[in-house]
């Protein structure tokens, strides 16, 4: 169901708006102030679609649209401004500020309908191409750019936050087997099964990418990343725990584990700790693979142990 935020101060507006859109089949999200729709717009769930009136206590509905435009958010979200002045000029400084839509006071109720469904299709189209941009389409995973972008977001936000931050390189030991016994579809449904049991097992703020091939890159922030090594035992407890059914062929599969964790965020690049985990994984292949290898990550050097 489509979610609209409806931010309003007049109380019966608010009211009589909610009701309408919530008969129309969305999910209706309310805010009686600007400051109020402000807070809710910088959540990671903020409804995709909003309609802000023009003239609210706190932050009027121009500047609500300005800094939402300002927000580095995956997606965008799709404004309609509200408002009782029906003069082009103000039209051009809604459009200006950010706003998608201009819906005046004495709209009719079948008008507004209209206008949100445009919006909402809009936005799904957004969506379907932001997926195709960022995600892989046989794992539906985070794609290598993506899972990328995710690891600065969070070593941005260790730092600003004094908190520590894991990252796991997984690999699928003796892949290149499975490809040659079975043929390249079974190796592909070997990694769509694997990238399920993995999702399964972490929590909803890790994120979990397909870096290349059969490797995946997993980001762990606090506070799971002081026990990265814990959840990447798990993980490869649970791959090796029921053998696979690729294509009709029955077998088992394992994994190897390379974990890195720092305290120092603002001290270490996305490259430098991805490369703590990935000389850690190459440690784990080594020493016989099925394994977890942890690396301290610290800025200067990467020293290696078995966990």
């Amino acid at each position: 169901m489509a979610r609209v935020l409806v931010a309003e101060d007049d109380a019966f507006s608010r009211r009589f708006l909610a009701k309408s859109i919530e008969r129309w089949g969305y999910d209706v999200v309310l805010a009686s102030d600007g400051d109020e729709a402000w807070a809710i717009l910088q959540r990671e769930d903020a409804p995709p679609l909003a309609l802000v009136d023009w003239m609210m206590p706190g932050l009027d509905g121009l500047e609500l649209c300005r800094r939402v435009r300002e927000l580095k958010k995956d997606r965008s979200t799709y404004l309609i401004i509200l408002t009782a002045n029906e003069d082009m000029a103000h039209l051009v400084d809604a459009m200006n500020a950010g706003a998608d839509d201009f819906v005046t006071k004495k709209y009719d109720v079948r008008e507004l309908k209209v206008r949100l469904r445009a919006g909402r299709r809009i936005v799904e189209v957004e969506r379907a191409l932001w997926d195709l941009a960022t995600r892989d389409p046989l794992t539906q995973l985070w794609n290598h750019g993506a899972i990328l972008e995710v690891l600065d977001r969070e070593l941005a936000r260790a730092s600003r936050m004094g908190t520590s931050l894991g990252v796991v390189m997984a690999d699928v030991d003796h892949f290149k087997r499975i490809n040659d016994s079975f043929g390249h579809k079974a190796g592909d449904a070997a990694l769509a099964q694997l990238s399920e049991r993995l999702v399964c097992d972490l929590r909803q703020y890790d994120t979990i990418g397909r870096y290349g091939g059969e490797e995946f890159l997993i980001v762990l922030p606090a506070p799971a990343a002081s026990g990265a090594a814990t959840v990447a035992q798990r993980l490869r407890q649970t791959i090796a725990a029921q053998p696979f059914d690729l294509e009709g062929v029955v077998t088992p599969i394992t994994m190897s584990f390379g974990v890195a964790v720092t305290a120092q965020p603002q001290a270490l690049g996305a490259g430098a700790l991805v490369k703590c985990a990935d000389e850690a994984l190459y440690r784990a292949k080594e020493s016989g693979r099925n394994r977890v290898v942890v690396s301290d990550a610290e800025p200067e050097q990467c020293n290696t142990q078995a966990a």
